[in-house]
């Protein structure tokens, strides 16, 4: 086996495990992507991280519905506006200029980053700030969001959605991570669909990749569900913070 597909499959590995807890996989995946492909365009750096990744969350997310009660309705909402959204994000992804965006992004996440540390009870219980009836609509707003970001630049979209479900819905940090596998899984296979009818899918490393995700999405979710609340928060702060530096080193270097 090519040692730098050996490399990237050990990425991969660690991308399924990272994700499955609170997203952010694509913060492993896509910077190896670039180093060890630097031939690479930006469009397939991004077609070939998501076929790989989008069955690890599908694991991750089967494994989160076997013990976590998931609210289907919620997830359909969340789940429509985020494949919308996804595929239209993916569709201007060669025509915006991401630098435009980055610094808007480094903000929120450490306005997120922020709030979570200062907030130690946030997502230790649910507490739902709405109405049950209401619930799923705040769902579609959030799913829309972070769908569009999913298919325009990627990394971190399943910590949008945790923060999304915990701090603007009410969820527990676990139910919100079970919930957003699910959702984040619809908006990954709508973009995709794009990057594969576009040629944009390395299959040689992308395949190999994704047995990799899969297997790491196993182990991390099994962990995850073990843990419960607490955990998941902890890793959450780890992987904003990781969003941090790499978005905040993007927006250094466009200075």
């Amino acid at each position: 086996m090519d040692y730098h597909l050996l490399l990237m499959c050990c990425a991969a590995l660690l991308a399924g495990f990272v994700d499955s807890i609170v997203g952010g996989g694509g913060l492993v995946q896509v910077p190896a992507l670039f180093i060890l492909f630097p031939h690479f365009e930006i469009p397939r750096i991004i077609g070939t991280n998501r076929f790989s990744s989008f069955m690890g969350t599908a694991v991750a997310g089967y494994q989160y519905s076997k013990k976590v009660e998931i609210p289907w309705r919620t997830v359909i909402y969340a789940g429509i506006g985020a494949g919308i959204m996804a595929f239209l994000g993916a569709k201007i992804s060669d025509i915006v200029d991401e630098k435009i965006l980055k610094p808007v992004i480094l903000v929120l996440m450490t306005a997120i980053a922020i709030y979570t540390f200062k907030k130690k009870d946030l997502g230790q219980d649910e507490m739902l700030k709405f109405e049950l009836a209401k619930v799923p609509l705040y769902g579609l707003i959030i799913g829309s969001s972070a769908g569009f970001y999913n298919g325009f630049v990627g990394p971190g979209t399943g910590s949008l959605l945790v923060f999304g479900f915990v701090s603007l819905i009410g969820y527990g940090f676990l139910k919100a991570s079970a919930i957003s596998k699910i959702v984040n899984v619809i908006a990954d296979v709508c973009s995709l669909g794009y990057f594969i009818v576009e040629g944009y899918v390395q299959y040689e490393i992308a395949i190999p990749m994704m047995i990799c995700n899969m297997i790491g999405s196993f182990f991390g979710s099994k962990m995850a569900i073990l843990k419960g609340n607490e955990f998941v928060r902890n890793f959450f702060l780890v992987v904003i913070f990781a969003l941090i530096l790499r978005f905040g080193w993007d927006v250094f270097r466009s200075l």
